[in-house]
């Protein structure tokens, strides 16, 4: 490795400790200037909290075994939905871009169903489904599902058809061409697809903890509202920020692995 070489990973290696430190400041400077805000009395801490209560509540429901239950509820309703989310789309794309046919008969049907408003839909399947995690976790594949089958349904379609030729030519068939061709050049839409929809799938899940839950981070934000607890309803929004960051750096992880071993 040259000189120059070392010089620029070097700089780079900087530039991105820079980076780190600096949202890091960012976020320490947003806490301490919102806790001398309450302090001071600058914002009623009764609507607005401080971080100093917020982390007493957490405490507090920690050693009560309260909370853990109702993150690891909303954490499995939320994987759970988004494998569905995943595997479901990779499914339907693969049978649209198989059958040209069908594909244009239900392509607009999809194009309808991803464009209504997920939060309209969630009161009918609880009336069709009642109460539970299987509504729940319904309300969550509902909000992403649709516009996944669309994007990878396009990708499919738009692969390299040179090379689907090329293996026609070689004597190959639809299956062939679909698993040598077609999903090796989705693998890059999958993964961005796959960023996306965790966030999503976490946001439906809300959704139908909102309606339909006595158990999980929805519910418990519900709870609050309506008893004023607004520390609780602080602390559970900043727990689903904790989550949604660390449930996209896990795909960031899946995709920089995949990435080496390519």
């Amino acid at each position: 490795m040259s000189q120059n070489q070392l010089l620029f990973l070097q700089a780079e290696k900087k530039r991105k400790l820079l980076i780190r430190i600096s949202r890091a400041l960012v976020l320490l400077g947003f806490l301490i200037i919102w806790e001398l805000s309450a302090r001071c009395g600058l914002i009623d801490v009764f609507f607005y909290s401080c971080p100093t209560r917020i982390a007493r509540c957490f405490l507090e429901m920690t050693k009560e075994n309260q909370l853990f239950m109702h993150i690891g509820v909303s954490l499995y309703e939320t994987i759970l939905s988004f494998f569905i989310i995943m595997l479901g789309s990779v499914l339907v794309a693969s049978l649209l871009w198989r059958f040209q046919t069908l594909s244009s008969v239900v392509e607009p049907v999809f194009v309808l169903l991803n464009s209504l408003p997920k939060s309209a839909l969630a009161p009918l399947i609880i009336v069709w489904l009642g109460t539970g995690i299987r509504t729940i976790v319904i309300a969550g594949i509902s909000v992403a599902i649709f516009g996944c089958i669309i994007n990878l349904y396009t990708c499919f379609k738009n692969t390299d058809p040179e090379k689907q030729k090329l293996i026609r030519i070689l004597g190959g068939k639809k299956r062939h061409i679909f698993f040598m061709v077609v999903l090796p050049a989705a693998r890059e839409t999958i993964l961005s697809n796959m960023k996306v929809n965790i966030g999503l799938a976490l946001v439906g899940v809300m959704i139908g903890e909102f309606l339909a839950a006595r158990q999980g981070l929805g519910y418990l934000i519900i709870y609050a509202s309506q008893v004023f607890k607004l520390d609780w309803l602080i602390m559970c929004i900043l727990i689903l920020c904790f989550i949604a960051v660390c449930l996209y750096s896990l795909i960031q992880m899946l995709e920089r692995r995949l990435g080496a071993k390519a």
